[in-house]
């Protein structure tokens, strides 16, 4: 099936990211790496009329050092989240778990804030995200804001990102070597 149609922006800027989704509202969908939103709308069960890129958009990729926390920007991949040394060794939970999503081409393509901001309360990120008290940074042309993950998902689907704002980033805390943990994920019907 194909999408209903739509207009596409690429952007290379926050603040052009901003602007078009102030201008656009409950019209718009961001899309970065797509695996979320395109099968949607291949489905017709999200049909933006217009369609923001921020692939490009470098601001919003890659992992820095925070001091106790690490802020990963929203179009960081999932691959890039695997290689990234900072998070190997100062959050290794957030690499493991997303080891653990889709494929490969999945992983190549899929980004941080992509699965964060589609809230789908079976995904892996999302749990993630509330076990680590993680926070993610909000920005419109009104307010810039960081929203717990506990505040940020509302329901399944659903989350507190008002249509006009983006998604930056995500900020997990810096757990060092010594921090234990596990992950294990059940298929459906495994039990």
């Amino acid at each position: 099936m194909f999408p209903a149609a739509f207009d596409y922006h690429r952007v290379d800027s926050i603040d052009e990211t901003i602007a078009l989704l102030h201008e656009h509202g409950d019209d718009a969908k961001l899309v970065a790496g797509g695996q979320s939103l395109l099968p949607l709308m291949k489905f017709r069960l999200a049909a933006p009329s217009v369609l923001i890129d921020i692939g490009r958009v470098a601001e919003l990729r890659g992992v820095r050092d925070a001091g106790d926390t690490l802020v990963a920007g929203a179009a960081t991949t999932h691959q890039d989240v695997l290689d990234d040394p900072l998070l190997r060794t100062r959050c290794g939970a957030l690499p493991t778990v997303v080891r653990r999503i889709g494929d490969p081409q999945v992983r190549h393509r899929g980004t941080l804030g992509g699965a964060l901001a589609h809230g789908d309360a079976a995904g892996d990120l999302p749990a993630l995200a509330l076990a680590l008290d993680a926070e993610v940074q909000l920005a419109s042309q009104k307010r810039w804001r960081r929203v717990p993950a506990a505040a940020f998902f509302t329901g399944h689907l659903e989350t507190a990102l008002a249509p006009d704002e983006l998604l930056l980033s995500v900020r997990v805390p810096a757990l060092g070597p010594d921090w234990t943990y596990a992950y294990e994920k059940f298929a459906p019907g495994s039990g």
